[in-house]
């Protein structure tokens, strides 16, 4: 009876401990219950790829598979639809405008050297620049379209003409290691940090000694146009002899930290093999999800009460226990879902309630055997043993069979049945260790008072066994 006690113990403890994760750990909903973003993607051919085949489309996938990973955001969907289109959700995205400006950017990034006696015109172009992209800004806080459409013609052929000035080098954003955002030293201004491999960090040491001194500038070009009004920077002359070295670089540009961090995933994404266009950017919104939440949650409840009635009248005393074992696998359950950071979609919920019925059915075994065992004759302690005994090989199968299913339905699954396949998963694990465990342990400590320790209790309408002639 020792060892029960501990039993019950570690049951408690492990309770109590869901209960402070469920109430402290928030629960993480998937699109269709909290709402977000969805994104149509459409990819383009080009001059030298006229058709697109499925593997360009997936090289696309690929890349913006690593610019949503970059966002942050829990449970992203990124799938290919039909031969040219990607489709990107994003659960809780509440700027559809940023994740379109980071998934559908391009991402080019080159180091140019300026060309020879072009410092004067250097310097006009510069200052054209800073004020195109000062008005740029002013007239996006006004909406007025056709004044910025005007601009931004006006700033292209400004960028058409810096670029002119500039010279292609080797190094690119091929030879990137890292990206990242940096703090600077005035509030609230950022710069992108950034960190080359060893070929990289090898040809900007070169390309920073050929320029040190002359004053020339090296510029940094973002899909073929300034990366920002600060995008040329001369190279001091006591690294005339040896170039920068170490690999690291900042691009300077009066970033806040949004757009710092917007650039740095998609540097750190590379560039997309394909041109692409956002067809359509859809905000799903959260009022279905909660009236979807609600209605699970009604049958959710519905569900467990009627299997709750059931087990009492039908099992007495053994299916009460059930119940209580039962609660304790839903408390445990959630928990593991806050604690591991299921997303919960739809469809994750529909695996939850199925493995409700799987934490059950165990208990049903059980229960079944432990009659047998009764009306053979033996004494409730053994009947109960065995019962359990028994039924574990039945128990184990059946679970084994069903995480067999939900890790292919993982594996070669996506989206919203790769959620049904993990919380099913998850909910047969637990509901393992409260029928084996729970129950068994509660079952045992119950025999332990003498007031309960009647088979009618657990089995109603017990016939006495007859004396063999």
């Amino acid at each position: 009876m020792g060892r029960q006690r501990y039993l019950l113990l570690l049951i408690a403890a492990l309770v109590i401990g869901a209960i402070v994760v469920i109430l402290n750990v928030p629960t993480q909903l998937g699109l269709d219950l909290r709402g977000g973003s969805q994104l149509t993607i459409q990819v383009k051919p080009t001059e030298e790829i006229k058709e697109i085949k499925p593997s360009d489309l997936d090289a696309v996938r690929r890349v913006i598979e690593g610019r949503v990973n970059g966002l942050g955001v829990s449970e992203p969907l990124v799938l290919t639809a039909g031969k040219d289109q990607i489709i990107v959700q994003l659960p809780g995205v509440n700027d559809p405008i940023q994740a379109e400006r980071v998934l559908g950017g391009t991402a080019q990034l080159d180091f140019r050297k300026q060309k020879p006696g072009t410092e004067a015109q250097l310097g006009i172009e510069r200052q054209q620049l800073r004020e195109k992209l000062t008005l740029q800004r002013e007239l996006r806080k006004s909406n007025d379209q056709a004044a910025i459409a005007k601009n931004q013609a006006e700033l292209k052929a400004v960028n058409d003409s810096i670029s002119a000035l500039f010279e292609k080098t080797e190094l690119s954003g091929k030879m990137l290691k890292d990206a990242y955002p940096s703090a600077t030293n005035v509030q609230n201004t950022w710069d992108v940090g950034l960190q080359f491999d060893q070929r990289g960090g090898e040809l900007f040491a070169e390309l920073t000694k050929s320029i040190a001194g002359t004053g020339r500038t090296l510029g940094i070009f973002l899909d073929g146009a300034p990366i920002s009004e600060n995008f040329a920077y001369s190279v001091d002359v006591k690294y005339a002899q040896t170039g920068i070295t170490g690999g690291n670089a900042v691009i300077e540009g009066n970033f806040d930290l949004e757009t710092a961090r917007d650039l740095a995933i998609q540097l750190k994404g590379g560039a997309l093999p394909l041109p692409v266009e956002v067809v359509e950017n859809r905000t799903v919104g959260a009022t279905l999800g909660k009236d979807s939440i609600q209605r699970s949650i009604y049958a959710a409840i519905g569900g467990l009460v009627l299997v709750l009635i059931f087990m009492v009248a039908y099992y007495r005393l053994p299916g009460l226990i059930a119940d209580i074992a039962l609660v304790i696998y839903a408390i445990l359950t959630l928990a593991a879902f806050n604690l591991l950071g299921v997303t919960l979609t739809l469809p994750g919920i529909a695996g939850f309630i199925l493995s409700i019925g799987m934490a059950v059915d165990a208990n049903v075994l059980i229960f079944e055997r432990t009659r047998e065992e009764l009306q053979s004759g033996k004494s409730l302690y053994r009947s109960v043993e065995s019962g359990f005994y028994r039924a574990f090989s039945s128990i184990l199968d059946s679970n084994v069979t069903t995480l067999i299913a939900c890790a292919a339905l993982f594996w070669l699954g996506a989206g919203l049945v790769k959620g049904f396949a993990l919380t099913l998963a998850l909910g047969v694990l637990v509901s393992m260790f409260t029928a084996i465990t729970c129950s068994r342990t509660l079952l045992l400590y119950t025999l332990s008072f003498p007031g309960l320790r009647k088979p009618q209790y657990f089995c109603p309408n017990l016939e006495p066994v007859k004396a063999e002639a």
